[in-house]
């Protein structure tokens, strides 16, 4: 019951599971002190109550006295073993449940996925995907239509045609080594070094927006792991970055909220995505194909973010009774064996995408005659269509229909495919017009055209 005092031995010693079974050192000093690690933290006694000592260390020791200094050295190194076991365990499970995320995440990328060209009718949602991934600078498509009639199942499907693409490894832009408006910072300064990079092929990203997503998710924030961690400030990128290159998919885009769409709007546009928040500047590329989609019975977009679309596709319910028992069939043979049902398309599929690379490859060779450019610029002038956005639009997806075509020049009949797609979310609204805008803008273009 009495205090250790100085003049008496000291036992200096941190124990651990492997020097626990060596005798303790005996140390002469004049402050006795005692570390013992339990669990994660470590207990210091320091001229301590004897009577204390055995509720600081949970009962692992009856007294604390030279004769029995080794004994409570085992006990305390008996403790440690068993919280050693426990962190082990805790890590053990924690590894497993990283491992089974992993596995998770790599079954879910390698679903099978709905052939696009078993999809029946919707040819003008198809006409609009292909040609932006033809030109990407036509500025993305915004799909409204009603639910259930496949809008998200033909984004996916688009995406299992295209081919892989050559990124630089470790790079969270999907950085290109050759082609330098795609090319992140790091790279471009890694190549002025003449370093050399290494390649690797990925499949085209696709990447979902959810409605609940916010600014920092979207564009990118500060990595706080490595900021607790290390104190070292560092960019967490979002989904801008992980978009690059790819196609970003917004489902229900009329409910996001308006400022979101405006970041998405504006890098979708430039291709970069400028981030300056919490002391960090940086800039990536954000080059993507943007695809929203929407239910106009849940709301419209403002004419303002409408007009940032390239192109604008109606999606209506099939109400023929043939079609509509075939896409019914089409579901139901996937649902029971989607490798079988691929495996019939894979021959169409490919054609496909042959078709689309030979056109992305004959697009700049493409031309549009001046007579035809005057009077696409004629049409957007009887249309009213403010800016110049709807003539820019129109001439590119007419050079990529072109090429889809196989064809270098283009023709009045394919300004004729493409017209009512770009400019039909351009016109402005009128309460009492009871003309749809695409029929509108058919009527003008026949006008114009037959002069």
């Amino acid at each position: 019951q009495g205090r250790i005092r100085g003049d008496l031995p000291t036992v200096v010693r941190k124990f651990s599971p492997m020097a626990a079974a060596q005798p303790p050192t005996v140390l002469s000093g004049a402050v006795p002190q005692v570390a013992v690690p339990v669990a994660a933290r470590s207990v210091r006694l320091s001229a301590a109550p004897v009577s204390t000592i055995p509720q600081a260390l949970g009962g692992g020791a009856k007294a604390f006295a030279t004769p029995t200094a080794a004994g409570l050295a085992m006990g305390v190194a008996l403790m440690s073993r068993r919280a050693a076991r426990a962190q082990c365990k805790r890590g053990g499970l924690k590894a497993a449940a990283v491992e089974a995320t992993e596995t998770k995440t790599k079954e879910e990328d390698d679903r099978p996925v709905f052939p696009f060209s078993a999809i029946v009718g919707q040819g003008e949602m198809k006409l609009a995907l292909i040609l932006n991934v033809i030109d990407p600078k036509i500025g993305g498509v915004m799909i409204m239509g009603d639910r259930g009639t496949g809008k998200t199942t033909t984004i996916r499907a688009l995406v299992d045609l295209l081919p892989e693409i050559e990124c630089v490894a470790e790079d969270p832009y999907n950085s290109s080594p050759t082609e330098f408006e795609v090319m992140s910072d790091e790279v471009r300064a890694r190549l002025a070094k003449k370093e050399e990079l290494k390649v690797t092929g990925k499949k085209v990203p696709m990447v979902d927006l959810p409605l609940g997503a916010t600014e920092d998710r979207v564009c990118g924030t500060i990595d706080i792991e490595k900021a607790l961690t290390q104190g070292k400030k560092a960019f967490e990128p979002g989904l801008l970055a992980k978009a690059n290159r790819g196609i970003l998919y917004v489902d229900e885009v009329n409910l996001l909220d308006d400022h979101l769409v405006d970041v998405l709007l504006d890098s979708a546009a430039g291709g970069w995505n400028t981030v300056e928040r919490e002391g960090i500047s940086i800039r990536h590329p954000a080059k993507f194909i943007l695809v929203g989609s929407g239910n106009p019975e849940e709301g419209e977009l403002r004419p303002q973010l409408l007009d940032r679309f390239g192109m604008h596709a109606m999606i209506r319910t099939e109400r023929d009774p043939e079609l509509r028992v075939q896409i019914v069939e089409s579901c139901q043979n996937y649902a029971d064996s989607p490798k079988d049902f691929r495996t019939q398309y894979e021959g169409n599929n490919k054609e496909l995408a042959d078709q689309i690379i030979a056109a992305m490859n004959r697009l700049k060779d493409v031309t549009v005659p001046s007579e035809l450019k005057l009077k696409i610029s004629e049409v957007c002038s009887e249309l009213n269509v403010d800016g110049l956005r709807g003539d820019i639009v129109t001439n590119r997806a007419a050079r990529a229909y072109a090429a889809f075509d196989g064809r270098t020049t283009v023709t009045e009949e394919d300004i004729k495919k493409v017209i009512t797609l770009c400019l039909r979310h351009r016109l402005r609204k009128d309460v009492l017009d009871s003309m749809d805008g695409g029929d509108k803008v058919s009527k003008v273009f026949e006008t114009v055209f037959d002069d």
